[in-house]
């Protein structure tokens, strides 16, 4: 089984798994959810094709925390109107982001499902985003492919965190590890050191907006080590985000 690594990193991120009304959360790292969504958009799926979708909940999926965000508060106040233009109603909407994080995606799956998933990303039907349309993915959102498992993928893979944040953290030197929590699929780590596990309502069954569905799935979290930088000529490049350097390279 083949693996996948995907970055997900920006200004801002929010992935709700318990939104209702006029408050909109945000967990504090991607949920499955909200990366089979960002699969499904890929490969052009519309809403209300469960079968399709139920293709990509099988997948095995963990998430690394490389940079923990700040929690930030959009605040509105709305108004609504009559048909005869008077005011009907004032309210007030709070929307929850993301600040500056970085998580690494890996999901893994059969090779043919994870062949197609990658030309799909490489090439989106539709926009894929961090959990709102106006977020989209960074241009360095496909880290690559492992053919490892998914522990040993998110292990041999070095820190990603922005350098500012590697200053802060005071691991910015070549050789050292530092440990980073993984929240997964608890029959992945049933071996590793599990620091605490909880039933997450985030494995998506159908995004048809005439009624969300959602199944439980066990979630677990574990710590493991990783490299804080690595010998440049290796191929270690400045994990910072720069849209605008990018765009000068081409």
């Amino acid at each position: 089984m083949k693996t996948i690594l995907l970055k997900f990193s920006g200004p801002l991120q929010s992935y709700g798994t318990s939104s209702h009304f006029e408050t909109r959360y945000t967990d504090y790292y991607p949920s499955k959810s909200a990366v089979i969504g960002l699969l499904a958009a890929c490969l052009g799926y519309r809403r209300d094709e469960a079968e399709k979708l139920s293709e990509l909940s099988i997948l095995k999926f963990a998430v690394r925390i490389d940079q923990d965000g700040r929690l930030l508060r959009d605040y509105h106040i709305a108004r609504s109107y009559k048909d005869t233009g008077a005011e009907l109603r004032t309210y007030v909407t709070n929307r929850y982001y993301l600040e500056d994080a970085l998580f690494v995606v890996a999901i893994s799956g059969k090779d043919e499902l994870v062949d197609t998933l990658i030309k799909a990303i490489k090439s989106p039907y539709f926009q894929p985003f961090m959990g709102r349309r106006s977020l989209p993915v960074p241009v360095d959102f496909f880290l690559g492919e492992s053919a490892e498992d998914i522990l040993d993928s998110l292990r041999n893979l070095p820190w990603q965190a922005a350098p500012w944040y590697k200053k802060k953290k005071g691991k910015q030197g070549i050789g050292e590890k530092i440990s980073l929590e993984v929240y997964a699929d608890e029959e992945i780590v049933e071996e590793e050191k599990i620091t605490r596990s909880k039933l997450r309502r985030d494995i998506p069954i159908s995004f048809s907006q005439k009624g969300r569905q959602f199944a439980f799935r066990q979630e677990a979290c574990i710590s493991i080590e990783v490299l804080s930088e690595i010998e440049k000529d290796l191929g270690v490049g400045n994990a910072e985000h720069d849209i605008f350097s990018t765009l000068e390279e081409a």
